[in-house]
């Protein structure tokens, strides 16, 4: 064997890449001068691609597999220079990894609010997050229009750019969707669905794709929150006067139990003492019964809130229309426009229900009066 192969078969590369970082999406296997020997071998492993760049330009890219960079067995190779001349004229080639797994668990939130209209409380703001995964598809496409020369790519460098195209498409679906605020949180998965294919196109130009997308909470302002929550606690409440005099008795109670002021807890309990005194007193010696005194008149009781009027959706042909209030909906049965067999919906109903089969729009088919005899 002469020097020059000895030398030759020394200079022979071995090329592939191991990564432990998990949030490494691009890197460049280094060569000093860039030099890539003739007869190379290329170890391309599953979840890799490899993007073999000469002279600037993009020449191939390696699926899973282990490659011999020969002119004989890699037809591309013919057209590039002097990778017959073995060790003599060493060839300056670059070559990417491309990791071509799942990046999962990453993270989306809408930072301001998103302004939408609903059927039932109006203009309102929500705000959103949730996770995603994202792969790369077309390593070539990802190398060109994002990566660049950079040698070492990670997610956290383009994950900000994805955030904002997954916020923007969800303000645009969930606008256009029509779905309550309060149906929201049964209908997540389908607006993630939605959400993912109205971004699939737009990160395909990037040579990505969104194999899932989660939406894991759907959330009003707190103002608004509370509210709701005092609504709530109301229906749950149900008499407002027993509720304001049992909670009354019940810090009575701890007052009096209280150890730590005992001047307070003396004080109570003598106040306590002198009214079962003075109604004593008043019962007269031996339980002799005193006239009644007149009872004071009774505070008139505040009057119970209004009840929150509806609004209905009606099913055409597989179309939606509405929200109507109930007064349109009293118009078009005059007109016509809603019978009893017209299919409706209320934020609270399950599911679509005949007009008529609705307590609330039975009573607006009993105003026209029937057919006359005979009709």
């Amino acid at each position: 064997m002469s020097i020059f192969d000895f030398l030759s078969g020394q200079f022979i590369d071995v090329i592939h890449w191991t990564d432990d970082t998990r949030d490494t999406m691009v890197w460049r296997f280094e060569r000093e001068g860039h030099e890539i020997k003739y007869g190379a071998k290329l170890t391309v492993r599953e979840g890799q691609a490899a993007v073999f760049i000469h002279e600037g330009q993009l020449a191939d890219v390696f699926t899973p597999g282990l490659y011999m960079l020969e002119t004989n067995n890699m037809p591309i190779m013919t057209s590039l220079q002097h990778w017959d001349h073995g060790f003599k004229s060493p060839f300056k080639s670059e070559i990417y990894f491309v990791n071509t797994t799942r990046f999962n668990d990453l993270k989306w939130g809408t930072k301001n609010p998103i302004m939408m209209r609903d059927p039932e409380f109006g203009p309102v703001r929500i705000r959103a997050f949730g996770t995603y995964s994202v792969r790369v598809t077309d390593a070539a496409k990802f190398l060109t229009e994002i990566v660049g020369t950079d040698g070492e790519f990670t997610m956290d460098e383009i994950s900000f750019q994805v955030r904002n195209i997954i916020v923007q498409e969800f303000s645009r679906v969930l606008a256009g969707s029509g779905i309550p605020v309060l149906d929201m949180a049964a209908n997540t998965a389908d607006l993630g669905k939605l959400v993912a294919n109205a971004i699939s196109g737009t990160i395909a130009n990037y040579g990505l794709s969104l194999p899932e997308l989660y939406i894991e909470n759907i959330s009003l302002p707190p103002a608004v929150e509370a509210a709701m929550d005092k609504r709530t606690s109301m229906g749950v409440v149900g008499d407002l006067n027993a509720y304001t005099q049992f909670s009354a008795a019940e810090a009575m109670t701890a007052a009096a139990n209280n150890q730590g002021d005992s001047g307070m807890g003396a004080g109570l309990g003598m106040g306590l003492g002198m009214g079962m005194a003075g109604q004593m007193a008043a019962a007269g010696p031996w339980g002799a019964r005193p006239q009644a005194a007149p009872a004071p008149a009774a505070a008139p009781a505040p009057p119970p809130p209004p009840p929150v009027e509806h609004v209905w959706h009606i099913a055409v042909d597989g179309q939606t229309t509405g929200p109507f209030s109930k007064a349109k909906m009293g118009r078009m049965v005059t007109e016509g426009g809603l019978t009893r067999e017209s299919y409706v919906w209320t934020a609270g109903q399950d599911g679509w229900k005949k007009a008529e089969d609705v307590a609330e729009l039975a009573q607006l088919f009993t105003v026209l009066p029937p057919p006359p005899p005979g009709a």
